[in-house]
């Protein structure tokens, strides 16, 4: 009787044990599909730290109702703007769930120079003595949130992101003229902000662990308002982690920005290319 009670407990014992290597085979194999289902292209948490070089083209315009007056300003031609500026850039990304999330991004563009002008003219066949002095002011910022879709589960991922950005625009042009013996001064400024729908693509390739490429492209396009535009940006870039969490990131990126304000006196349009490398800081977990 005890012999049979023995045989039963030890046979008793060893369903156990496999049931449970079972259940724990069972655990490892959902386990690994679920992080499988995820793409090697894509982190839970993604930060981007770093600056983006920009080689730029401003020109600030302003227009009148009076007799169609108009007239532009380029910073970069007319104002000795250096056309070459590091301007820094900041984004977050992270996943809820394994193929959606959000996506922020942030930078600003700040820029300001004087530059004094000394020109001979002829008035009525008179010689005359002009000096002038015109300051130039630039301050724009960029924010915008976005909820990502991403579609694929192998080494390409591609992403379709709706949401919002925010822009401010705080730009002047001054001018102090002397001439006549007489000392005139002028000055067209502006101070706006606006939210605006933002659409985004994206795409992801990993290579392997260490090294992704991807593609980024977002438009914000607003009409009607005071402050009316759009805003293009887009890029192309490589990542490189020699580390598991740390790594480093270079792209090529392209901004277009060009806006309209309509003022009681007068309307001011600011039209503003960049373009260059970035370099960021990567970080991911």
């Amino acid at each position: 009787m005890r012999t049979g009670q023995f045989r039963y407990g030890k046979l008793t014992a060893g369903l156990a044990i496999a049931s449970l290597a079972a259940f724990g085979a069972a655990a490892h194999a959902q386990d690994s599909s679920e992080k499988k289902s995820q793409s090697p292209a894509l982190d839970n948490v993604s930060i981007w730290l770093g600056g983006y070089y920009t080689n730029n083209d401003t020109t600030i315009g302003a227009k009148t109702g009076i007799l169609n007056t108009s007239g532009d300003v380029n910073l970069e031609d007319d104002l000795d703007f250096k056309k070459h500026k590091t301007v820094p850039r900041a984004r977050l990304d992270f996943l809820i769930g394994e193929h959606q999330g959000f996506t922020f991004d942030y930078y600003e563009v700040n820029r300001s120079h004087a530059k004094s002008l000394d020109t001979s003219i002829n008035f009525l066949g008179n010689p005359i003595d002009a000096t002038a002095r015109v300051k130039g002011d630039l301050k724009f910022t960029f924010g915008s949130a976005a909820y990502k879709w991403w579609f694929g589960t192998g080494n390409d991922v591609f992403g379709v992101g709706l949401g919002a950005a925010y822009y401010k625009v705080q730009a002047s042009i001054s001018g102090t003229a002397s001439g006549f013996g007489q000392t005139v001064s002028d000055r067209a400024s502006s101070d706006v902000n606006a939210w605006a729908p933002n659409l985004q693509l994206g795409w992801r390739h990993a290579f392997n662990d260490q090294w992704r490429m991807y593609f980024n492209a977002s438009g914000v396009k607003k009409n009607g308002g005071s402050v009316y535009g759009h805003i293009w940006d887009a890029a192309l870039g490589v990542e490189w982690f020699p580390w598991q969490n740390v790594g480093f990131g270079a792209e090529y990126a392209y901004t277009r920005i060009k806006l309209n304000q309509d003022k009681r006196r007068y309307d001011l349009d600011l039209d503003m290319k960049l373009d260059g490398p970035a370099a960021y800081v990567r970080f991911r977990f």
